[in-house]
């Protein structure tokens, strides 16, 4: 059965609404359905992800020309005003009338007692852009970042107090647009160049990363699950800064690895590869599901090495062996802020008390590690979060209270990490200034006492 862009865009921004689903799955879903055919797809995919990423500011202007608040809106109204919006402020290729009427038409079908308010205020808004006002940046400039660049205000207000407002607001745009797309070459079937060929041969578009040296970036729209690149295991979905956080660890063949939260299994897949498929690592993560994944992504890459064992980290670590490890990664669960241009309808599910409630999670794991690790090794602790809370205070404190332990600077391992490195010897990557996820990584050292 076919069905129109704007009706499936629809349907998809219905259900994350209602059911807090992920808008990765259900626009996969929708597109294995067939229902959409030629630029319908591109079109749909498009509302749905511009709709998600711009929504802040799509209220803004619905509250600008609606006696009621977006928040006390029906939901289908409220997420058919900002359909119909994004695509009248956002679309330029798409005609105003069209966006009304197909907008219009979706009302009356789902919502027909609002369909003449709908109408007005679709139309009132594109009459009235120049009026549309925003905070004063000189006055409140994290409501000015929120509003005008559509991201929760704590976040907005974070970014400023790290960067201040210039850079604040290079981060909040590129938060809003679409990220770059990288994958990993598989090094245990081919280097990065000859994977780029392979890849380039059958159509598409990509070229090496700057810092990761197994990194690939994809400017093209090929499907990735559909190329004999992917299928074969050549490559797998992982940012360039995920990447490098691994590549911190520093596995050589032979290491015994534990990776404490490896869920969805890209770091801990990397590091099968880094160490030659040699030794062991075992992979944790306290859902099966999850744990399903790993195995999938490492069978598709012909890793042999990884081990899984379900387990929760938060507590002690009495069901691994009692052998210690030569490497451990605690790539802890965190608020993802720094992904947010990844999954933008997460940002709107998060609240302000999320780093320091996660930063007691993220202390107990990291403590629990560390009772693991023999004492010359290699520990990482990572997140792809920006906020401070969860990452140079969660080391401090772990540095404070475990003086076994010392901070080996990035740079040290992977020169080229040197412009992400922090005056503490840290690894924070910013997608403004890097071209890549934000993230924050530190390399500890466990001491060898005589």
């Amino acid at each position: 059965m076919t069905i129109s862009s704007r009706q499936a865009a629809f349907n998809t921004l219905f259900r994350i609404e209602k059911e807090r689903s992920y808008a990765d799955i259900l626009i996969d879903q929708e597109l294995k359905n067939g229902g959409l055919e030629g630029p319908d797809r591109g079109l749909y995919t498009e509302l749905v992800y511009g709709t998600l990423r711009r929504q802040g500011t799509l209220d803004h202007i619905i509250s600008q020309f609606s006696k009621t608040p977006p928040a006390k809106l029906e939901r289908i109204v409220n997420l058919l005003l900002r359909l119909g919006l994004y695509q009248i402020f956002y679309l330029d290729r798409v005609p105003v009338s069209a966006a009304v009427n197909e907008t219009v038409n979706l009302a009356k079908q789902f919502c027909p007692r609002a369909s003449g308010f709908i109408n007005a205020v679709l139309r009132s808004a594109d009459r009235g852009r120049s009026s549309i006002s925003y905070p004063e940046p000189d006055k409140d400039p994290a409501a000015y970042l929120s509003v005008k660049h559509s991201h929760p205000l704590w976040i907005t207000e974070g970014w400023l107090e790290q960067l201040g407002f210039e850079e604040a607001e290079k981060l909040a745009i590129v938060m809003g647009e679409t990220p770059v797309f990288t994958v990993r070459s598989n090094r245990l079937k081919a280097d990065a160049a000859a994977v780029l060929v392979r890849l380039q041969a059958e159509g598409v578009s990509a070229h090496h990363c700057k810092f990761a040296p197994d990194g690939i970036t994809i400017t093209s729209a090929a499907p990735l699950s559909n190329l004999n690149c992917f299928t074969e295991g050549f490559v797998t979905v992982q940012d360039e800064a995920s990447q490098l956080a691994a590549l911190l660890l520093s596995p050589e063949p032979g290491d015994a690895i534990l990776d404490l939260c490896a869920a969805p299994g890209g770091k801990a897949t990397y590091l099968a590869e880094l160490s030659g498929d040699v030794g062991s690592l075992t992979a944790c993560d306290r859902n099966p599901r999850k744990l399903a994944q790993i195995r999938d992504t490492a069978e598709r890459l012909g890793i042999k090495n990884i081990s899984l064992t379900l387990l929760d980290a938060t507590k002690p670590l009495e069901k691994l062996d009692s052998d210690l490890f030569d490497r451990i990664l605690v790539d802890a669960p965190c608020s993802g802020i720094g992904v947010i241009h990844r999954n933008p309808e997460g940002k709107w599910w998060k609240e302000p008390s999320d780093p320091m409630r996660l930063a007691i999670t993220q202390r107990a794991i990291l403590a629990n590690a560390a009772r693991k690790l023999k004492p010359g090794g290699v520990m990482v602790y990572s997140t792809c979060s920006t906020s401070l809370e969860e990452n140079e205070q969660v080391v401090d404190n772990f540095i404070k209270h475990h003086p076994d332990f010392m901070i080996e600077p990035v740079s040290n391992i992977l020169p080229q990490a040197a412009p992400m490195q922090t005056e503490s010897g840290y690894f924070r990557s910013w997608p403004h200034r890097h071209g890549m996820d934000g993230f924050f990584a530190a390399r500890m050292i466990k001491k060898i006492t005589r």
